[in-house]
């Protein structure tokens, strides 16, 4: 599965934040691996699944039936970090930078910063990942009939089963999953509108949640094999997996949809520059005189330094206004604070998230200043962009 997130879509992030309850175990390709705490819950599940099928090729080993489960788990999982590796190489190929790889307790998870531009990316870069598994699986029954009998034997069985069980699973035609998103990218190649593609992709996922609950039922009465309370426990939690996935994947959908009506632009506030030791009184009394909505301020050499707060402003009385510098109410100027004029749609979205601040710096190509976009005028335009 390859949730994507939004974000810049040629630089990572440079200090990214490790998500809580996660391990960093090492880095595929500069993009981090990390292993959430949840995966040593399946993992033990696993090893006390696989442990009477070690007890009944290797008799004797006691305890050591459990590690060599364990173990068992280690492998599988290695198999699903190859699928998600997949899935990051082939979308750095077409650009996108790769934040993370999570394995969890369902599977994997690939963080691709940005959305695919085209239909075909969006295919390519969810395809490759059932198709490894596929061929893994297909590669471990290959090796299964020249690995002697023993615990090896039942390790490779176990990765052929495992990953042609993924493979599979993960071509169901519905989001989350990546079945979903090769849905999605022919519907959208088809009909050219990739909202809809994702509606569709969406309702895909809804359907197979639904389905997959009757799955105890045809276990029943197609194989003759009564389910255990783990299959109903096991459906349930795919089934909410896959209706949630589904469901915020069509939010998502919804709210980009919009994004086209977030231009910078016409959000920008007039400006007023105004030198970083003038006194705040000053500096509003000029802003009112010439209809301004922001105050930046400037060194002697017309360098910009910081964008006056508004709401620092408010918070300071009337009578303290005249004897304190404007600089002190304003934010440093860092790089990020700092958007082309011209920014707008998800570009826009990204660049607010990745810096949260309450005020930005628009600037022209030439580096002019443009205006000063507060994040309140945009939070009110994406809005009334609903109605």
């Amino acid at each position: 599965m390859v949730p994507a997130t939004p974000a810049d879509k040629s630089e990572p992030p440079a200090h990214p934040s490790r998500p809580p309850g996660t391990f960093r175990v090492g880095s595929i390709a500069g993009s981090d691996v990390l292993v959430t705490s949840s995966w040593f819950l399946v993992a033990a599940l696993i090893a006390f699944t696989v442990a009477p099928r070690i007890e009944q090729v290797q008799p004797g080993l006691g305890f050591w039936k459990y590690v060599a489960g364990f173990v068992f788990a280690v492998v599988l999982y290695l198999s699903v970090l190859l699928h998600e590796a997949s899935h990051a190489l082939m979308a750095k190929r077409y650009g996108f930078a790769v934040s993370s790889i999570t394995l969890h307790f369902l599977g994997g998870m690939t963080e691709i910063d940005g959305a695919a531009r085209r239909p075909r990316q969006e295919f390519m870069i969810a395809v490759v990942g059932p198709l490894t598994s596929l061929a893994v699986g297909l590669a471990a029954v290959g090796l299964w009939f020249i690995t002697p009998d023993g615990l090896v034997q039942v390790a490779v069985e176990a990765l052929a089963g495992a990953n042609l069980l993924i493979g599979i699973l993960n071509l169901v035609p519905g989001l989350p999953l990546d079945g979903g998103r090769v849905l999605k990218a022919a519907v959208w190649g088809a009909s050219g509108n990739e909202h809809r593609a994702t509606i569709v992709a969406g309702w895909g996922g809804r359907i197979a949640a639904l389905l997959l609950l009757l799955w105890p039922w045809v276990q029943y009465e197609v194989f003759d094999v009564p389910p255990t309370l783990f299959d109903y426990l096991l459906v349930l939690v795919l089934g909410a997996f896959l209706w949630t996935g589904a469901t915020a994947a069509m939010t998502h959908a919804r709210l980009r949809r919009r994004l086209p009506h977030l231009i910078a632009r016409p959000l920008a506030r007039r400006t007023l520059t105004v030198p970083e030791d003038l006194p705040l009184a000053e500096a509003i009394r000029r802003a009112r005189d010439q209809d301004a909505g922001s105050i930046v301020t400037v060194t002697g050499s017309g360098r910009v330094t910081g964008i006056v707060n508004e709401a620092a402003v408010q918070a300071t009385p009337d009578e303290r206004r005249p004897w304190i510098a404007v600089s002190a109410v304003a934010r440093s100027l860092e790089d990020e604070l700092t958007l082309p004029a011209d920014i707008a749609g998800e570009d826009l979205i990204v660049a607010l998230s990745r810096r949260p601040s309450e005020e930005y710096l628009l600037v022209e190509d030439s580096g002019e200043i443009f205006g000063v976009l507060a994040t309140s005028d945009v939070d009110r335009a994406f809005r009334e962009s609903r109605h």
